[in-house]
């Protein structure tokens, strides 16, 4: 008997679970003495029931005839300590987790117990407690279905009982309960978590949306229409007033950034980036759950919180309702929404708005449908020349004409208080008169519209960046349906528009502008051809190609939206886009640039040079054939990649040389590639260049023994034209050398060779440095004596393994070697001079022998030719750099 007594217990077993209820019914308060026991009771019988939904359907048979689920609330009842309930809430988010059988889950939810710990009072200024509740109702959201919601909402005047035994009845019958009850009154679920949806911890914050996507997507009409009416759907407003709020703080960032743009914010701001696109990754979550109703709230939270008060008027004005935001980042921001919101409403009424004038979506404007402005006191008035509007009387001309002078600048954005031209033209002034990062910014939103799937087509034509083939297959689909007289328009080579004006469907957009949200578009040019707009965006981009204080990357991004914008065929250009984009300036700048290139071949890397040219005309060539532009929206908003170098070294270096010489490289092949596309011929996937020639049997390497491998230390050659020198490489210990200069091909170099004392005229090659950047020049107080300059063989930041993002360099700035060499007489130190300046010319000329090839195409210059230089080298597109 008493064996029997003391044999212990299974731990997985009925009769543990048994004891564990038994004992806890026996307590009647909780407090510090039994508080651990408690605990400890509560934790195993979450991992019996657990184990028993895998194992045992007895478990849960125990579970529900015990009524468990009632002591676990009466226990947080008796109970005013803090560890029991974050117990009792960490053991039902186990268990609820863990449950496979729909039996058991609707058990768990059939009463009100579920509902009774969601609403409870805890303390939440704890917060590890909040913390566990938060997961306790995540974990009630991973098992909602159609089924299994109905037992947590409470409806309008239905009395139907909740039993479990009902609810099986239910499911049996394969009956939707919901569909037979009235409307949801009461959701805890819902409600009790999105008080915390904009919590400052960012945990909660995410559990908080993981818990509504699962109630949006049960699908439920019923629930649908609870989350969606008052006061329920403000939780959106308040989803787009907390995510105003982060961009507001995105861009106090990257405004302390432009003002001070030494500071190390990069990381700072790219944590914020990605919190904004997750919050706009959950809002196009929601939409995918196909609730009309949340995607319309939506669309109008977005258009009226975020982008008609907020970003739209920040495109031309510094303040809006005292919230200061930049232009760059209300660019980047519209990106984003666009990219990853997807509703066509929203997309299309974003680039509706784009033909309004900035100061139609500022309240304090005031500005009335008629076109009276009273803040201002001016008068607008339309006329019968659509392209003129009466600013007080005085004809004011509102759209450019398609010259080179039809540029849009910001001066020309306001005048006398009174928008000329709209928000899409502002994007162009960017283009024509910005700085790079306006550039950049209005570049990619121009891509995003393009490749904004929602957008219609229609409007992308009325932006003027519909590309040509889909505008062709629009023109052939019209006039196969005999909609107009088509043809002429779509084989035409000459420059005919469209006459039909502006699309009906834009004009229903801004006529939903006007009635929906009070925005007038007064100064939109009426009937105008969707083409004067397209001629618009080309000028602009050809503008953009001859100015000279961009950088390549962000002409390269150009290089690409042209490319979209054109056909892909060699007999896809016409008459008019010749006589548009290959104009007197854009030669002039390739020209320029041209220059420039030949100027590196006599510059500081000119072994290097056709190097670069080949990778960088792979990279140019995949970047403008890519399906979208190289760089992401958020490049806009970090600081500018300047020189890895340019802050600590000296103007002179061979590195700060370097880096211009890879910026003249990069503008001269875009400019190129560009040249090659106007014409309708195919890129080649290399740049013609003419391959490397033979060692001349004369020259200087040929006489030394040496090969095209080029010279290594330790080897052997003959010292033919070498002259003895003496050189201190530490103080106090002078060494003897013969110094040679040696050029193959692109390639050249300036030996020191330690003659060999059995061996007459032949030495061991001891030293090795570049010949390119030597500028070797005769001491003027000592004329024994030449000075040289030594560049290292590689530039570092072409490796990008070597270089952190945004250009920072990891190790330490590189300075130029300096060689001091002393001749024996001057006859010596001028023969050697004399030496390394030929040796010098003939590297030039065989990197201009490589380059010929390639530049001499139609309407390129001649290599040789170099009597017809542009006085003002200045001016190109890029700026050359000086032999050093």
């Amino acid at each position: 008997m008493w064996s029997s007594f003391w044999r212990s217990r299974d731990r997985f077993s009925l009769d543990e679970l048994r004891y564990l209820t038994d004992q806890l019914q026996k307590v009647q308060i909780v407090n510090n003495v039994n508080k651990n026991f408690v605990i400890e009771t509560l934790r195993s019988i979450s991992e019996l029931i657990t184990y028993g939904d895998q194992h045992d359907s007895n478990y849960f048979d125990f579970f529900m005839e015990g009524q468990v689920m009632g002591e676990f609330v009466r226990i947080l009842k008796v109970s005013g300590i803090v560890s029991i309930s974050l117990q009792l809430l960490q053991t039902m988010s186990i268990v609820i987790q863990n449950l496979k059988s729909e039996r058991a889950i609707y058990y768990m939810f059939s009463n009100e117990h579920i509902n009774f710990l969601i609403t409870y009072t805890f303390d939440f200024r704890n917060e590890e407690l909040l913390s566990y509740y938060i997961s306790f109702l995540r974990a009630i959201s991973g098992k909602l279905d159609k089924n299994t919601i109905p037992l947590l909402v409470k409806t309008q005047n239905v009395a139907l009982p909740r039993s479990f035994e009902y609810y099986l009845l239910m499911r049996s019958t394969e009956t939707e309960i919901l569909g037979h009850l009235e409307e949801v009154v009461s959701f805890p679920l819902y409600v009790e978590a999105i008080r915390f949806a904009s919590h400052e911890e960012s945990m909660i914050r995410t559990a908080v949306r993981a818990l509504t996507l699962n109630v949006y997507h049960v699908g439920d009409e019923s629930v649908n229409r609870f989350v969606a009416k008052a006061p329920h759907a403000d939780y959106f407003s308040n989803l787009l007033t907390f995510f105003q709020k982060q961009c507001i703080y995105l861009n106090g960032m990257v405004s302390e950034t432009l003002k001070n743009p030494d500071s190390d914010t990069t990381t700072a701001i790219l944590n914020v980036v990605d919190e904004i696109e997750d919050n706009l990754y959950y809002i196009s979550d929601v939409i995918s759950a196909g609730i009309p109703e949340v995607g319309r709230l939506i669309t109008v939270n977005i258009l009226q919180l975020l982008i008609f008060p907020l970003l739209l008027p920040s495109l031309q004005l510094d303040v809006v309702n005292d919230i200061q935001i930049g232009a760059i980042t209300s660019l980047y921001l519209l990106c984003c929404i666009l990219r990853i919101v997807k509703i066509k409403d929203l997309a299309n009424t974003i680039a509706a708005s784009l033909f309004c004038p900035p100061e139609a979506f500022v309240p304090d404007s005031e500005t009335k449908l008629n076109g009276h402005a009273p803040d201002h006191g001016h008068e607008i008035q339309r006329t019968e020349n659509k392209n003129v509007i009466e600013v007080d009387g005085c004809s004011k001309k509102i759209l450019p004409s398609l010259s080179s002078s039809s540029l849009i600048h910001p001066e020309d954005i306001i005048s006398k208080g009174v928008s000329r031209l709209t928000l899409r033209d502002a994007l162009l002034s960017y283009i024509t008169a910005g700085d790079d990062l306006q550039v950049l910014s209005s570049l990619s939103m121009l891509a995003t519209l393009l490749q904004t799937k929602e957008l219609d087509e229609t409007m992308l034509d009325a932006l003027g960046i519909l590309p040509q083939r889909k505008q062709h297959k629009k023109l052939l689909q019209q006039a196969l349906v005999g909609e107009d007289s088509r043809e002429d328009q779509l084989f035409s080579s000459g420059r005919n528009f469209i006459r039909d004006g502006f699309s009906c469907e834009l004009n229903g957009y801004l006529q939903n502008l006007k009635e929906q949200y009070g925005v007038a578009c007064s100064s939109l040019e009426v009937g105008t051809s969707p083409s004067v707009h397209r001629f618009q965006v080309l000028d602009a981009l050809v503008s953009l190609f001859c100015r000279s204080n961009i950088s390549p990357e962000t002409l390269w991004d150009g290089g690409w939206l042209l490319r979209q914008l054109l056909l892909y065929s060699e007999a896809g250009f016409n008459n008019q886009h010749l006589e548009l984009l290959r104009t007197s300036r854009t030669q002039d700048s390739y020209k320029n640039c041209t220059y420039a290139l030949l100027e590196e071949a006599r510059g500081n890397w000119p072994d290097l040079l056709v190097t670069v040219l080949r990778d960088e005309w792979k990279r140019c060539k995949r970047a403008m054939e890519a399906p979208s532009p190289q760089r992401e929206p958020e490049c806009m908003l970090l600081p500018l990649d300047k020189p890895s170098f340019d802050d600590v070294l000296p103007n002179k270096s061979s590195f700060v040389a370097g880096e211009r010489m890879c910026k003249v490289v990069k503008v001269f092949v875009l400019l190129h590639q560009l040249q090659i596309f106007f014409l309708g011929r195919a890129l080649p996937e290399q740049p013609p260049t003419c391959p490397p020639s033979d060692i001349p049997e004369n020259s200087r390497a040929r006489n030394a023994g040496l090969d095209v491998s080029g010279p290594k230390l330790g080897s052997e050659l003959r010292l033919v034209d070498a002259v003895p020198c003496r050189i201190v490489f530490e103080r106090g210990k002078e060494r003897h050398f013969c110094v040679l200069a040696i050029s193959v091909g692109a390639s050249g170099w300036i030996l020191l060779a330690e003659e060999l004392p059995l061996k007459k005229h032949y030495g061991i090659i001891r030293v090795v440095a570049p010949l390119a950047s030597s500028d070797p020049t005769i001491d003027q107080k000592h004329s024994r004596w030449v000075h040289l300059r030594i560049r290292p063989s590689t530039l570092p930041f072409l490796d990008p393994a070597k270089l952190n993002t945004h250009g920072k360099a990891k190790t330490k700035a590189p300075v130029d070697g300096r060689w001091t060499l002393a001749f024996m007489d001057d006859e010596s130190c001028k023969s050697a001079f004399s030496m390394i300046l030929e040796e010098i010319d003939l590297q030039s000329k065989e990197v201009e022998k490589s380059l010929k090839p390639l530049l001499n195409h139609e309407g390129a210059i001649d290599v040789l030719d170099t009597s017809h230089r542009p006085d003002d080298a200045s001016s190109s597109t890029a700026t050359p750099s000086n032999s050093l």
